[in-house]
């Protein structure tokens, strides 16, 4: 199998790992939408999962990991035709792994905060549950895997676009619709920001929109390389 279909079987792989582990999680969990909750309304609904919902968060921080040498293959590939194609894998791989350990703080931290904040009557127990999960939802979610994953995959794409069409490997409508996709996608930051700036103006249909277009565009990418 030629290298370029190999990268396409990734894309469609990884694309697939992210979408479907993402729609059980808004079906059983609201998900993202139960992310801007009450920490104890959050660790109660998580702890109401069981060992289901935890393993539910894992598949969706593994099973996009195939998008992690389909980057690579990507930047290989076009490397001769851009100096930019290092630049471009080294963002988008960083974006992948930031993202990845922002969605494992569900199966290894959460799990316990959860447990220690429904199986315990020591209101002090339960403030320090709620003042940690506080902390870590912060960091892990919102600062790592939302902030700064979510930017670099949109960068990642907005070059591998731009250079894929520049290149004849792709019509241009398709770079149209990676640059529109990340687009709105990078509208959905503002969100993150309204989580410390009370007020901060929101699209609340950013989110869904912009990461739908881009697990279409991601998808096609992989058709059209296959």
């Amino acid at each position: 199998m030629k290298k370029q279909q190999i990268t396409g079987w990734l894309l469609i792989a990884g694309a697939a790992g992210v979408f479907i582990p993402y729609t059980i999680l808004s079906i059983l969990f609201n998900y993202p939408d139960v992310l801007r909750q009450e920490p104890g309304s959050i660790l109660t609904q998580f702890h109401n999962g069981g060992n289901g919902l935890i393993g539910t968060w894992f598949a969706f921080a593994i099973l996009g990991l195939p998008l992690v040498p389909a980057y690579q293959l990507i930047g290989q590939q076009i490397e001769k035709h851009s100096i930019w194609s290092k630049t471009a894998t080294t963002v988008g791989v960083i974006g992948l792994i930031v993202q990845m350990i922002g969605l494992l703080r569900w199966t290894f931290v959460v799990p316990v905060l959860s447990e220690q904040y429904v199986n315990t009557t020591d209101l002090a127990m339960k403030a320090a549950a709620v003042s940690s999960f506080s902390t870590l939802h912060q960091f892990a979610g919102v600062l790592l895997g939302e902030h700064l994953g979510q930017l670099f995959t949109i960068i990642w794409t907005i070059m591998i676009s731009l250079i894929l069409v520049k290149i004849k490997w792709f019509p241009r409508w398709m770079g149209w619709l990676g640059l529109i996709s990340s687009l709105i996608y990078l509208l959905a930051q503002a969100e993150l920001f309204a989580t410390v700036i009370p007020g901060f103006p929101v699209w609340e249909m950013a989110g869904f929109l912009g990461s739908t277009l881009w697990l279409i565009w991601l998808l096609i990418t992989g058709i059209l390389m296959i």
